[in-house]
């Protein structure tokens, strides 16, 4: 298969982050980062800061339960629309958050909330001439009754040491670049995001985001193109930091499904795998019923808080991944996705798909940077088509990495559409 990857021009000689010989006391968290732009994409970062809201610009803040309950500051569409409009992206108010739109002249098309970074939408062309889109979302309540988007892709990066941080809801977008006649690139970082141009046949947007006093930098580059939606990271401790800051990060893909009956995941065979709970956020989809084990309120703020850290700290209950055995070794190489199915897979392929007979659909997913794989079926007792019909997998990390002073990590994933 030919490569599909286009990374943006070759970042800065960096050292090797180093592995943590123990990941069950870390958190894990999911994130999109591009490289940074060059001199027009730190002009319009700063533009895009200047015009940013007063609750924007405070967004490194520490959020009181007030801020949380209200929602984001809201995104001023207008400045975006003027500032980074054209290559084939336009820009939607959506509530408080903004819809930035991308699309391609195949039709191919993916949508990305701001500030939350979630990919809302990605509708790939087809080779029956239409497009069909492959991402579920679901529309809940989140903190004081506000609507909240759930599903799509969503990227849990986190950070832990002195002055522990996250990008997750803080993402700004730096840059647009690209040629909707090619492909289209959207890079997300938190407190800023950059869009440039890119190699042919890609559209892609840039998000970026900075910890308090400069700590740390995230940056997410979502990039369309005719036949794949990239989603590139990178992370960087500042030269300046004065201790290592160990980083953990997964990306939750939420795969429409006609039933998880009718799925199956290709490729796995001879993979480890561990099974654990869910990894729950604000950007998940879990059944209540999910394994028929109710939990308290306090719980699912713990669990909604520690997102990823979920799956690698066991519980009161003995759950999560509490030993460095894995629990079994996978046999089927056309896995059925049918019963409730939560698993962490080790020395998995670099490349599976995920086949839907029902909808007649496949979808693979492609990963760099990352050495696990997260994959997750809520089971098949609910309604086809229905709420609870899709399945999810993404790249996560069983051992976070240490980044010392001055380093650099990078990974990415790529959801391609072999149906053209």
């Amino acid at each position: 298969m030919a490569a599909f990857y286009a990374p943006a021009a070759a970042a800065a000689p960096h050292a090797t982050p180093t592995p943590l010989t123990s990941s069950r006391k870390h958190p894990i968290a999911m994130c999109h980062s591009p490289k940074l732009g060059g001199a027009g994409g730190n002009q319009r970062a700063r533009l895009a800061a200047s015009a940013a809201s007063p609750q924007t610009r405070g967004a490194l803040a520490p959020s009181t339960a007030a801020e949380q309950a209200a929602g984001p500051a809201p995104v001023n569409v207008d400045y975006l629309a003027a500032e980074f409009a054209g290559h084939g992206v336009s820009f939607e108010p959506l509530g408080r958050s903004c819809a930035v739109k991308m699309a391609l002249s195949n039709g191919s098309a993916a949508h990305v909330l701001l500030p939350s970074g979630l990919v809302t939408s990605y509708k790939p062309a087809m080779w029956h001439g239409t497009v069909t889109e492959v991402l579920h979302t679901n529309v809940g309540e989140g903190p004081g009754g506000r609507a909240v988007i759930r599903g799509g892709v969503h990227v849990d990066l986190r950070f832990a040491g002195p002055g522990g941080w996250s990008p997750s809801g803080k993402w700004s977008l730096r840059d647009v670049r690209g040629n909707p006649t090619t492909s289209i690139e959207v890079t997300r970082a938190r407190a800023a995001a950059t869009v440039s141009i890119t190699p042919p046949r890609i559209e892609e947007i840039e998000l970026a985001a900075v910890a308090p006093g400069n700590a740390v930098e995230a940056r997410c580059v979502v990039k369309l193109l005719p036949e794949a939606l990239a989603t590139e990271l990178s992370a960087t401790n500042s030269a300046a930091s004065s201790s290592p800051m160990t980083l953990s990060c997964g990306v939750s893909n939420h795969l429409r499904v006609s039933t998880p009956d009718a799925t199956y995941a290709l490729g796995l065979q001879g993979s480890d795998y561990r099974t654990v709970e869910p990894a729950l956020s604000e950007f998940s989809i879990i059944p209540p019923d999910y394994r028929a084990a109710p939990r308290q309120p306090a719980a699912l703020h713990r669990w909604a808080n520690k997102g990823f850290d979920m799956v690698l700290s066991p519980d009161d209950r003995g759950h999560g991944v509490s030993a460095d055995e894995p629990d079994g070794e996978e046999d089927d190489d056309y896995k059925h996705m049918t019963d409730e199915m939560c698993r962490i897979y080790s020395q998995a392929p670099r490349e599976f798909t995920i086949i839907d007979r029902g909808r007649r659909n496949s979808v693979c997913l492609q990963r760099k940077g990352f050495e696990d794989l997260y994959v997750f079926s809520p089971g098949s007792q609910y309604q086809w088509y229905g709420k609870y019909a899709f399945v999810v997998v993404g790249p996560a990390m069983l051992q976070p990495v240490v980044l010392r002073p001055g380093q650099t990590w990078q990974g990415g994933q790529y959801l391609r559409n072999p149906n053209l």
